[in-house]
């Protein structure tokens, strides 16, 4: 008999995923973490109240990888053991991937999809280029953990914080007249540089005075550290007596709290300091410095763990490493406030191919349909209770905290049976836009 079709079958199947959940300090705790709810219900395990649920990871990225459920079907439930790694079984069922994708990226699921529970501040870092990347995970495999590049998106479920990318050049030129100690800290011949630039100044010359500045004060002596997060500290307590502070110096109070001495106290003067909104989103490209700090959301990025770190944080260090890299851009990041794509669709599209996040909240009894795709997509139940069909094979009931695998060029379609919240996150449509183009006009010649 023929085992053909029942393989296409296999490969157009929804596969649901057991996921990894990471257990960093700044989590939020027990039952206060969405990430601790999520990953109970997806695993059928317990929650511990005094552990910090950080992220749960949705992918194939061998440091919290994903596992197909080898599923039975009892009264329309998906049920099951974990079976074979989401990454090997893509590589045996590589169609699932679909040519575009396979073409581009290899047979591997070219994003990672998180849930980020964040109770204190994670570390300023920055995420390197492709070519930056090649050369570190080669030097150091230990602390550079893959050879790719890490662009990200954090899409808010709740509020949400982020220090992100280089304040402009007036701001900083505030900071340098407002906050004495860092004028202490990178000399006054560095500070004058910064306060006699204008707007008509060459951008690079501009970023060479900003790269030299952040980088003095980013490499000052531990002492000198803490000494000068000492005295800031105690005169924003004594200015607060008479003045209502800035959102910036509460939060520089705040950080000092999380990590006393640190120099990502004083750097976040540096930073945007951003509120995102439930639904809004920030993008990130490589070498952007940025430090998540209080808030749960949604992140997506390319499959990659890279991170190079230089504050807030008890973990390893590359501080000469990250001021080399940065950019050294200023001004305000972009916000997504996402495009809709039907009455309960929203779609966040990042400048990058790797991914894009869609967001899906249906009231009860309410459907709608995922049109079929060149790619393969990731869904997961944040609130409620549905049924998904892939195609028109048979439905299966999905519930909070279900991750489900989605083949290429399989029409998803859902119905609610309470207010349903899911999240959709694929390869970017822009993508396959520009392949159909780039065909074209090849065609065209």
């Amino acid at each position: 008999m023929d085992s053909q079709p029942s393989l296409l079958r296999e490969q157009r199947k929804l596969q649901r995923l057991r996921c990894s959940v990471q257990c960093y300090d700044w989590g939020r705790r027990g039952q206060h973490s969405r990430v601790a709810g999520l990953f109970a219900r997806n695993s059928g395990s317990e929650i511990l109240q005094d552990k910090p649920y950080a992220e749960l990871w949705m992918g194939t990225h061998e440091s919290g990888p994903s596992f197909v459920v080898q599923t039975s079907v009892d009264n329309g439930v998906l049920v099951g053991s974990e079976g074979v790694s989401l990454k090997s079984w893509v590589s045996e069922n590589p169609d699932a991937l679909g040519d575009k994708v396979l073409d581009k990226w290899g047979c591997d699921l070219p994003f990672l999809f998180k849930v980020l529970s964040v109770a204190k501040a994670l570390s300023i870092q920055a995420h390197p280029d492709k070519e930056s990347a090649r050369v570190m995970h080669k030097a150091r495999p230990d602390v550079y953990k893959d050879d790719n590049h890490k662009p990200e998106m954090a899409l808010a479920i709740t509020e949400f914080e982020a220090l992100c990318g280089f304040i402009s050049l007036e701001e900083l030129k505030d900071v340098l007249l407002n906050v004495p100690e860092i004028v202490e800290l990178v000399g006054s011949a560095d500070a004058n540089r910064i306060l006699h630039l204008d707007e008509q100044d060459e951008e690079e010359k501009a970023k060479s005075v900003l790269r030299s500045t952040f980088t003095q004060l980013m490499l000052a002596s531990k002492e000198t550290i803490t000494e000068a997060v000492s005295k800031i500290k105690s005169r924003l307590h004594k200015e607060s007596q008479v003045r209502q502070l800035t959102d910036k110096e509460l939060l520089v109070l705040r950080l000092e709290k999380q990590y006393p001495g640190d120099v990502g106290v004083i750097s976040a003067f540096f930073f945007n300091y951003v509120k995102l909104n439930p639904g809004e989103a920030l993008y990130l490209g490589a070498n952007e410095p940025h430090a998540y700090i209080f808030g749960e959301c949604i992140e997506c990025m390319a499959t990659s763990d890279n991170v190079v770190r230089a504050g807030l944080t008890p973990k390893h260090r590359d501080v000469q490493t990250l001021c080399s890299m940065l950019t050294y851009k200023q001004g305000l990041p972009e916000i997504l406030q996402g495009i809709p794509v039907n009455s309960y669709v929203t779609r966040y599209l990042p400048p990058f191919d790797e991914f894009e996040v869609d967001r899906c909240i249906l009231p009860h009894g309410a459907s709608t349909v995922f049109p079929a795709v060149p790619g393969p997509s990731v869904f997961l139940v944040m609130v409620g209770e549905g049924v998904m069909h892939a195609g028109l094979l048979k439905g299966v009931v999905v519930s909070e905290g279900d991750v489900v695998f989605a083949p290429a060029n399989t029409e998803i379609s859902v119905t609610s049976s309470s207010e349903l919240q899911l999240y959709r996150a694929g390869v970017n449509s822009r993508f396959f836009q520009k392949k159909i183009t780039s065909f074209a006009l090849g065609q065209s010649k």
